[in-house]
């Protein structure tokens, strides 16, 4: 994919999940690994109002090369690609039902939602919960760094999820198996539950690679 066609592909998702209320406000960030670094969408930006030219260029080291100020969580894009150097794309939102899952109680924090669908097992896989961490603490990007070993999707305590993937479109996709899920999750509490069996889970891993 050329420079152009990443930043095209950028603003065009950035700009679905705005329209589809996966994002409100100015939360949210894309990202994506380019050479020498990463694009991503700027700070204190709506995702459904960017353009081409507002994308950030920021280096592996964190420096912002070009463009617009980036985000001020482009340091916790950098931790995900560092842990996980053979994805291209991160994507951090603050949708409504992974967030309020992020703030429950009593859940696995290496596990945190049960395979409810087939989609869900195929495109994340497994969730991990990390800690709390005030908005700009870089002890985030450390812990961020150390789950993202593990996993490609991280659920942010009282905050909202992560997810990096090989492609932008993957890395969308996931996050928004996130939410569905999520929101699946609270729908059934207090109804009798029958997740997916851990044979057919191992079947669907084993098929997605």
């Amino acid at each position: 994919m050329t420079g152009m066609d990443c930043r095209n592909e950028l603003v065009r998702l950035a700009r679905s999940l705005h329209q589809r209320g996966l994002t409100r406000g100015t939360s949210g960030n894309l990202s994506a690994r380019v050479d020498g670094g990463m694009l991503i969408t700027p700070t204190n930006a709506s995702l459904g109002e960017l353009g081409t030219d507002d994308l950030a260029l920021v280096s592996e080291t964190g420096d912002h090369l070009s463009g617009a100020r980036p985000s001020k969580e482009a340091f916790l894009h950098l931790a995900m690609y560092k842990a996980r150097p053979q994805d291209q794309a991160v994507v951090h939102l603050h949708s409504t039902y992974a967030t309020a899952v992020s703030c429950l109680d009593n859940l696995d924090d290496h596990d945190v939602l049960p395979p409810l669908t087939a989609y869900f097992v195929m495109r994340v896989g497994r969730l991990t919960r990390l800690p709390y961490f005030a908005p700009g603490d870089q002890g985030l990007g450390e812990a961020a760094q150390r789950a993202a070993l593990s996993s490609h999707a991280l659920l942010l305590a009282n905050h909202g999820p992560i997810v990096s993937a090989l492609s932008l479109a993957q890395a969308v996709d996931a996050a928004e198996e996130v939410e569905e899920t999520a929101r699946l999750y609270l729908l059934l509490q207090g109804h009798a539950t029958r997740p997916l069996q851990p044979e057919q889970v191992a079947r669907l891993a084993a098929s997605r690679g």
